[in-house]
């Protein structure tokens, strides 16, 4: 019986000491688990900021030289414009010239004709 005895007193000792280990490393693991659930949300926020960062910058980069190019082309465009406008006044000036010099001719026409039937009108010899 004192086998019995001592093999009951062996088991309980063994049970409580088990549960109370159990117990104690739960307790750790739960510890853990809060301390790896800080460090992982803090990485996260760290990736999400460089994720961000990245993609503002590459965001103002492109931006910058789209503005770039727009420049150039609005440059290039106003200096083109500018040429043509110019070759367009000096061909319209011509033009307005040639025509002037044609109307005053006609006028001039056209007055000497009203002199001279003017002329008949009143002096009909």
């Amino acid at each position: 019986m004192k086998n019995t005895k001592t093999l009951s007193l062996l088991l309980a000792s063994a049970l409580l000491c088990g549960a109370g280990a159990t117990v104690f490393a739960q307790d750790n693991s739960a510890t853990q688990d809060l301390k790896h659930a800080g460090t992982d949300t803090k990485d996260a926020a760290k990736d999400t900021a460089h994720a961000t960062t990245t993609g503002t910058k590459k965001a103002y980069h492109a931006t910058a030289s789209g503005t770039h190019k727009a420049y150039d082309k609005t440059k290039e465009g106003t200096r083109t414009a500018a040429k043509n406008t110019e070759k367009g006044t000096k061909v319209a000036a011509k033009d307005t010239e040639k025509g002037t010099k044609v109307a005053a001719k006609d006028t001039q026409k056209a007055a000497h004709k009203t002199t001279e039937d003017t002329k008949k009108v009143f002096n009909p010899n």
